[in-house]
């Protein structure tokens, strides 16, 4: 995203109206660019300052529960009215609406769509915020014997944690993050300068996958479950030496 697309949509995403795809673009075109980042700091400033100045007020909530019957109802005569207009459409145009319709409805709530388009994302998230909230670990340590015993009491499973130090992927730290409605191990690797996190949680028969690779925004993730378990591994590391440090995890938690 370069600086035209990321200032026209900045205040978007500054009310939080953007979805996840363009909010992580713009978020690593911030890292980037000290003119938008500069820009976006003085939004963020104008709008703290009116907030914290004698000129904002905020309305009772008396006045919002008085208001909000009203909106609804403006919403339905508008929703009415177009139904009504769509009576001069010919009986051709109105059926294929309706299967138009059908189609989004039935791809929206299908749920291995859901599973196979939002859930990677969601690993991506939590992968980039990691590096960009300087929260990469809760626990710092390459010791296996403090990171797993960590999560105890914190998690209702027991994570597996490995060293792969030996094989050139030393480990330093875990963390607890929050991923599929639920809290998850977070084990954190290394490669060079390269980060690692390996995303760990109980498995559920909604998930399906076995070694299943996906590239999104220059960011490999490889999922699989095993043993009741599913793992994400996300890191922007080659995808050769990725799929190495994943056959290294596998090999030790059989």
């Amino acid at each position: 995203m370069d600086c035209t697309e990321t200032q026209r949509l900045l205040h978007a995403y500054i009310d939080a109206e953007l979805d996840m795809a363009d909010t992580l673009e713009i978020e690593q075109h911030l890292q980037k660019c000290p003119d938008c980042l500069q820009t976006y700091d003085n939004a963020q400033a104008l709008r703290t300052a009116i907030k914290t100045s004698s000129l904002y007020f905020q309305a009772p909530e008396k006045l919002r529960k008085r208001i909000e019957p009203s909106v609804r109802k403006a919403k339905k005569v508008a929703f009415i009215s177009r139904i009504t207009s769509w009576r001069g459409l010919s009986v051709a145009a109105v059926l294929i609406f309706a299967m138009l319709l059908s189609l989004l409805a039935f791809t929206h709530f299908w749920p291995t769509s859901v599973a196979s388009n939002s859930l990677p994302q969601e690993v991506l998230a939590s992968h980039v915020r990691s590096l960009m909230a300087n929260h990469l670990v809760d626990v710092p340590s390459s010791d296996q014997h403090t990171v797993k015993p960590w999560f105890n009491g914190k998690l209702d499973f027991s994570p597996s944690v490995v060293d792969l130090a030996p094989q050139g992927f030393p480990l330093i730290g875990g963390r607890l993050d929050y991923l599929d409605n639920q809290p998850v191990a977070a084990i954190v690797y290394k490669r060079r300068e390269h980060i690692i996190n390996l995303f760990i949680w109980p498995s559920n028969q909604s998930m399906r996958g076995e070694g299943d690779t996906i590239t999104l925004q220059g960011y490999h993730l490889i999922h699989w479950t095993k043993s009741g378990m599913t793992y994400w591994a996300v890191s922007d590391l080659n995808l050769n030496e990725l799929q190495q440090f994943v056959q290294l995890v596998q090999a030790s938690s059989q």
